[in-house]
């Protein structure tokens, strides 16, 4: 069956108030929700509260869910808004290196290659949390919950127009704070 179809149906269950499509679906999208906080939060911890956070919101406004929308499009606006929130209360109190854990753990990868990819990950996270929100919400909208532009818009309610120039601009800003490593990871850009 087609996710889409499939998300649509669970949805309109548990507006229907079925607990257990809720369940299903805090199953199928609590990875995509935590992959967004931690991104914007920078700390395990606040994001597993954040997780839970959403999802409880989520919970209560399940009557105000437009099913012409994706759900988790709604689900990640919710949780963008959240994160923003958490962000703006504690200003300026960065993350450490020592919090951060990025450690990709492969059956393939030698010990020195999962170093390698845990030191260029650290690196990448600490460029991000440099960005402003703003830029920071949508770079993670759309390199790690792989939004469309349209889509961006449509979660923090911006012209799909602001979403490319903000898009643009922090990868500008990712570049000059990644140096070489930046011109890698950040110049080639899908459109839709």
């Amino acid at each position: 069956m087609d996710l889409v179809v499939e998300e649509g149906q669970l949805t309109r269950r548990a507006q229907a108030g079925d607990h257990m499509a809720f369940a299903d679906l805090v199953i199928r999208y609590t990875g995509t929700v935590y992959n967004q906080a931690y991104r914007m939060l920078g700390n395990a911890q606040e994001s597993e509260d954040a997780v839970q956070e959403v999802f409880l919101r989520a919970y209560r406004r399940l009557d105000s869910y437009d099913p012409g929308r994706r759900f988790v499009t709604w689900l990640l606006t919710i949780g963008s808004n959240y994160c923003i929130d958490r962000l703006r209360r504690r200003r300026l109190n960065w993350i450490t290196l020592d919090d951060v854990a990025f450690w990709l753990t492969s059956s393939e990868a030698s010990p020195e290659r999962n170093a390698l990819e845990g030191e260029r990950q650290r690196h990448v996270q600490r460029a991000l949390q440099q960005l402003p929100e703003s830029y920071r919400s949508v770079t993670v909208l759309r390199y790690w919950n792989d939004l469309s532009y349209l889509e961006i818009a449509d979660a923090l309610s911006l012209t799909e127009a602001t979403v490319k120039t903000r898009l643009h601009r922090a990868r500008k800003m990712l570049r000059d704070v990644l140096g070489a490593d930046g011109e890698e990871l950040w110049d080639v850009e899908t459109t839709n």
